[in-house]
């Protein structure tokens, strides 16, 4: 197969990724985006990694500019991570003010202080997807057998704890019957798929359309097999110990965002419908099926 010049690239930045080095980094990008002066301190909104951080930054810098416009007196600066070992390092260690982590990492969160204001898009869209070859011959589940998988991470909950499960529900071992390749990013899990290293690769929808719009070509020979069944989309969540009132005004800014163009405009870069209220009690269900997956498939983390 002849790769265009734009999959080289690719190829090179996946290559960095491999040896421990972000391509982003290379370039010098910071992982963190902070205005460009001010005195007061920062309360850091923590995204896990959707995205690379030059995205993550182009999807959120609006809706934290729209936080520091509104919320006199504080100031708000949006932080990326390079991968999701390190965003869950961050929560642990109770270092952001905000986040805006997977429903698994919400209920790990949960239990070092933080709690839940809102939910960032509709349940509906929050589900594993598996995206294959058009030409790869793929067709059921058991096809996979002696075969890879490229995820994102162990952790990410709808791009493969929920795939997982599916292929297990489907009669796959996971643990013995495919190889299962953790590749660092939800781009990378496409990648492989088109360039044949992996046979199948699990995402979720917001990258997928991403992906899509981004390479359109490169999608085309590509296609969304199977999919699995919604869980809860992603929270928003705040530290124990910033102000109720901060923390009140953050919440009603998000879940205003839908109701006028300005905010509509925001969200379209997010790749997010509308912010909803959820608190922790929203989220009980994933703890559950967390239980569930643990005991049919394996530790969500390595012992």
């Amino acid at each position: 197969m002849k790769l265009p010049g734009m999959l080289t690239g690719l190829l090179f930045a996946m290559a960095l990724g491999a040896c421990g080095q972000p391509p982003e980094e290379q370039a010098g990008l910071d992982y963190r985006t902070t205005p460009a002066s001010g005195s007061l301190p920062a309360l850091r909104f923590a995204v896990h990694p959707l995205h690379n951080p030059k995205k993550l930054a182009e999807a959120y810098q609006p809706l934290i500019d729209l936080l520091n416009a509104r919320i006199p007196g504080q100031r708000f600066e949006l932080e990326a991570s390079r991968d999701y070992r390190a965003y869950e390092e961050k929560f642990r260690q109770r270092e952001p003010e905000f986040l805006l982590p997977n429903p698994w990492q919400s209920i790990e969160a949960i239990k070092v202080g933080y709690r839940v204001i809102a939910m960032a898009g509709d349940a509906e869209d929050f589900k594993g997807i598996f995206i294959v070859r058009k030409d790869g011959g793929i067709r059921q589940p058991r096809d996979l057998r002696g075969k890879a998988v490229s995820y994102p991470s162990p952790t990410a909950l709808a791009a493969s704890i929920m795939p997982q499960y599916f292929l297990h529900s489907h009669g796959i071992d996971v643990n013995k019957e495919i190889s299962n390749i953790y590749v660092g990013s939800q781009e990378s899990s496409i990648m492989n798929v088109y360039l044949g290293q992996t046979a199948a690769g699990a995402t979720w929808p917001p990258p997928w359309r991403l992906f899509q719009q981004d390479h359109p070509t490169e999608a085309a020979q590509l296609e969304v097999i199977w999919e699995t069944p919604p869980l809860l989309n992603n929270s928003v969540m705040v530290r124990d110990d910033v102000a109720a009132d901060i923390a009140g005004q953050v919440r009603q800014i998000l879940l205003e965002l839908a109701a006028n163009d300005a905010g509509q405009h925001i969200l379209a870069g997010m790749g997010t419908p509308r912010f909803h209220p959820a608190d922790d009690a929203s989220y009980a269900q994933v703890t559950e099926y967390i239980k569930n997956f643990e005991r049919d498939v394996r530790p969500v983390e390595a012992p």
